[in-house]
């Protein structure tokens, strides 16, 4: 849905991280150009399609890196871009793409790109993009600072979630629900029912308040519809500020975990399905859907929300596909009526970045199955295209794009972008956080591998973390650690303090 514009390049890191048309230095697992730092490690499982998948992601990763000036950037700065065929950051991939891995390989990159988001105020600095999710910016900034140490960056991030976070509460906070307003994950009609595609052929979903004044809301953007995954990435948002304020040692007089607290109460009231097992996709004041989002299950584990019994139950219930795991299911009708195995482009069809955040929990709860299919899946799917699109088919796995309505063209099959960057860091999210099962956290580093039976030996070696360079072999496969050695010794958990430096070796043999 975006404003996608094929750009000249202006400045680009090379695919391989080996070569630069600028000045360059490398010291073994660092490469240097143009005075930014790139940390790649390298990924050895004796599987050649993972550790192909690893080597291309990093690549789509890195050659969408270009300069780009905007939001507190004072100048054309290297950032993340969305992929091959954008020219710019949008809010919810510069946040997605760091958080998935570029705050750990790419951290001053990184950092640009979330500072190009931002927009700066005669009040302060908050969040810019499209409005709804925006607010998953703070996530991506608290991960940031966790990976980099970096408290300057800190102290903006406070900043712009604080006063975010007040913004949205006065325009988009619905109190007789106790949720905010705003669509689901998608901007695009395509993931939405009727109701909310009534936009006289825009493809546009938030043009949908300006073909129907009559029923928006009173206050804000004019958005009814309160979305559960939106929902979830307010919920941790207020955890994060709190977080970010006692890192800061700030005495602060909101208190965000109440307010987390009642959110979290709130999701679960109107937004939780007793009888699908999972989230609805959205509420407004006149009806429900009660369609599977799976982002807003990821999230909802994720964070915390779900809980034990409700996460199993999701578990048991979500749909997934041959193909991988749908952003959303079953699949909506006026887009199945154009012919067998027909899916919107934001409804049945499979989004990698959706993907890694499921991956992501899947492993966290050793659901080992379900993590491996995913995994092989996106892996399989980019080895095959060499290169991570934008959109597979839930069915075949083929680059697809999805049916959507364009305008005057009336409903079009759309073609699904090249080289789409938060599809990349997906999977290397699946990498690093699901099979190697790295949890950053305030005091260091952990590692909760979930390893797929297939698979005897793992190793990621010249990981850069802080001030460490960390090699890391796993022997065995499931998700029960039995022996942990670190720097030669024998060692009672994964944790390594973010106080170390210099070299670290971590051995784990897995039961």
């Amino acid at each position: 849905m975006k404003n996608m514009k094929k750009t000249t390049c202006i400045w680009t890191v090379l695919a391989t991280a080996a070569f630069c048309s600028m000045p360059r230095e490398t010291t073994g697992e660092e490469s240097h150009c143009n005075g930014i730092t790139i940390f790649s490690p390298n990924l050895r499982t004796e599987n050649s399609t993972i550790d192909k998948a690893y080597r291309l992601a990093i690549g789509d990763l890195l050659t969408n890196i270009q300069d780009y000036q905007n939001g507190l950037l004072e100048a054309p700065t290297p950032v993340i871009l969305a992929g091959l065929e954008y020219g710019r950051p949008w809010t919810r991939d510069a946040s997605i793409n760091s958080w998935n891995a570029g705050s750990l390989l790419v951290p001053d990159i990184a950092r640009n790109t979330l500072l190009s988001v931002l927009l700066k105020e005669r009040d302060g600095v908050r969040i810019a993009g499209q409005y709804w999710d925006a607010i998953i910016w703070s996530t991506a900034a608290w991960h940031h600072y966790l990976c980099t140490g970096n408290r300057e960056f800190l102290q903006t991030a406070f900043a712009a979630t604080r006063n975010s976070l007040a913004y949205f509460e006065k325009t988009e906070f619905d109190s007789r629900y106790g949720l905010f307003r705003g669509l689901g994950w998608s901007d695009g009609v395509a993931a939405y029912p009727n109701k909310y595609a009534q936009t006289n052929g825009d493809s546009a979903a938030w043009s949908w308040p300006k073909h129907n004044p009559d029923n928006r809301s009173k206050t804000g953007y004019g958005i009814p519809m309160m979305a559960a995954s939106t929902n979830c990435l307010y919920y941790n948002a207020y955890k994060t500020a709190g977080l970010m304020a006692e890192e800061l040692n700030l005495a602060h007089a909101e208190d965000w975990a109440a307010k987390a607290e009642r959110l979290k109460t709130s999701i679960n009231r109107y937004l939780w399905n007793e009888e699908t097992g999972v989230y609805r996709f959205y509420i407004d004041p006149e009806s429900q859907c009660d369609y599977q989002e799976t982002l807003a299950n990821a999230y909802a584990i994720l964070f915390g929300i779900a809980g034990p019994t409700r996460t199993e139950k999701i578990f048991q219930h979500q749909y997934v596909a041959p193909a991988g795991v749908p952003c959303g299911w079953p699949p909506l009708p006026r887009y199945e009526a154009l012919g067998a195995n027909s899916f919107g482009r934001h409804n049945g069809t499979v989004w990698p970045q959706i993907q890694g955040m499921w991956a992501d929990v899947a492993a966290r709860h050793q659901k080992r199955q379900a993590f491996a299919h995913e995994l092989l899946a996106l892996a399989t799917h980019a080895v095959r295209d060499m290169q991570f699109a934008e959109i597979y088919h839930p069915i075949s796995g083929e680059k697809y794009g999805g049916w959507q309505e364009a305008g005057t063209r009336g409903i079009i099959l759309w073609q699904a972008t090249n080289r789409q960057t938060w599809a990349a860091t997906a999977y290397l999210r699946m990498v690093f956080a699901g099979l190697f099962g790295m949890r950053i956290e305030c005091d260091g580093i952990r590692f909760e591998p979930c390893v797929p039976k297939t698979f005897k030996k793992i190793a990621l070696s010249k990981l850069r973390y802080r001030n460490m360079r960390i090699d890391i072999t796993v022997e065995g496969c499931g998700t029960k650690v039995e022996t942990v050695r670190i720097n030669g010794k024998r060692a009672e958990n994964t944790h390594i303090p973010n106080t170390n430096a210099g070299h670290q070796s971590i051995e784990i043999t897995l039961r």
